[in-house]
């Protein structure tokens, strides 16, 4: 009796032995990943995959992935609250949630990369002025506090909880604000999106990720920030679509779905034309300047055809459907190119972390493959088994879904 009440009222949610039963699979991944951190903490990055070639592996790979798919929380804060598009009210407070937890979880595996954990302040009271991931962990961990904030008048609009005056007025308080964190929050998460790439542009070592530079920061600044702001919103809209998949519930109208593919077609065609630009100026400009060939830049185990999986399949694709008014009005077309979208920027992300660091770059070099051991993988679903456990509790007791009631009426 007192979970129904936690429940918002006027919608029905699964029996709680069901819930139970879910969020005990949920955990199940949950444990795998206390197992292998206590693994990692205990006897150090030894246990891993990771060596003195792949510094960077899984966990980097997941963080970059995950912080572009968590980009559409600041874009439609800013799309709704500074551009004023109404008829995203229909699926802010999901995508905050989500951004939420893809921001507390690419914190969670930073804590297992840097490898000793108790030194993770160092980041902050000695930090290196001269280096781009100086500005990410400031502007990530400061964004991080205003999803937090951005967050809590979600929680107080729980049931029980709203019932209080002093909650009550402090929920109205933080929505009359909320303009003031969207603006906040979409200056701090466009210059951290931007940083990770420029990071990889100036790596002069790496011909890989070597670009040159516009104005002073390398052009894949604004490539990282481009692909992020145009795969977020339809991930964003992917959630929404797998949550009333598996609830059997209508949660967000169509109308919302359609718009939010419009945008991200619209922004994936202009990244899509930069994109192509930066491959073109890189193969024949930048990599002959270092001594090397586009061909040399590839081989059987990371072949070209994750560039073109990247840029057809994940990216001509699912522009051409979204961007076509009759392809997006079919439910299936316009979730599959929001997959294909997400699909793109998780290619992207894979070979910037992980390619850039195989291909050999001295005489004696060799080309090497990575893989991620158990534990990396371990911990990584842990992540994923924490977002869904948060996402599940704040879909079934809080008011994330305004409409839900007129939907299933």
């Amino acid at each position: 009796m007192l979970e129904q009440e936690l429940i918002p009222e006027g919608v029905k949610r699964c029996s709680p032995g069901k819930f139970a039963a879910w969020i005990g699979i949920l955990l199940l991944f949950v444990l795998w990943g206390l197992c292998a951190a206590f693994l990692i903490y205990g006897f150090g990055l030894g246990v891993t995959n990771l060596n003195n070639y792949f510094a960077f592996g899984l966990w980097i790979a997941v963080d970059l992935i995950v912080i572009a798919l968590g980009a559409g929380a600041f874009f439609s804060g800013f799309l709704k609250y500074i551009l004023g598009i109404d008829e995203l009210k229909n699926i802010i407070n999901l995508a905050v949630v989500v951004g939420f937890v893809c921001y507390t979880g690419a914190l969670m595996l930073l804590a297992f990369e840097i490898g000793q954990p108790l030194r993770g302040w160092f980041g902050y009271w000695h930090a290196n002025v001269h280096s781009m991931l100086t500005e990410v962990i400031f502007c990530i961990t400061c964004y991080l506090i205003v999803l937090c904030i951005e967050f809590v008048p979600i929680i107080l609009e729980n049931r029980q909880i709203h019932k209080k005056p002093l909650f009550r007025n402090l929920a109205h308080n933080f929505h009359i604000t909320m303009p003031l964190f969207a603006a906040v929050g979409t200056f701090l998460s466009f210059f951290h999106q931007g940083s990770l790439g420029g990071m990889f542009g100036v790596l002069f070592g790496r011909p890989f990720a070597l670009r040159e530079g516009f104005f002073i920061w390398p052009w894949t600044f604004f490539l990282f920030i481009l692909s992020a702001i145009a795969s977020g919103p339809v991930f964003i809209m992917l959630i929404s679509a797998i949550m009333e998949k598996t609830s059997g519930r209508k949660l967000v109208p169509f109308s919302t779905k359609k718009l939010l593919g419009k945008i991200s077609g619209l922004l994936l065609c202009i990244y899509l034309f930069f994109r192509i630009l930066d491959v073109w100026s890189w193969a024949s400009g930048v990599l002959p300047r270092t001594g090397f060939t586009f061909d040399e830049m590839f081989n059987q185990f990371y072949g070209q055809w994750l560039l073109w999986l990247e840029l057809g399949v994940g990216g001509l694709l699912p522009a051409i459907i979204l961007m076509t008014p009759s392809l997006r009005a079919r439910s299936w077309l316009l979730y599959t190119a929001a997959a294909l979208a997400c699909l793109g920027v998780v290619v992207n992300r894979y070979v910037f972390a992980v390619q850039t660091l195989a291909v050999p770059v001295m005489p004696f070099d060799q080309w090497f493959a990575y893989l991620p051991s158990w534990t990396e993988w371990g911990t990584t679903f842990m992540m994923v088994g924490y977002s869904a456990l948060v996402v599940s509790l704040a879909y079934r007791y809080l008011p994330l879904f305004p409409r839900e009631r007129e939907l299933n009426a």
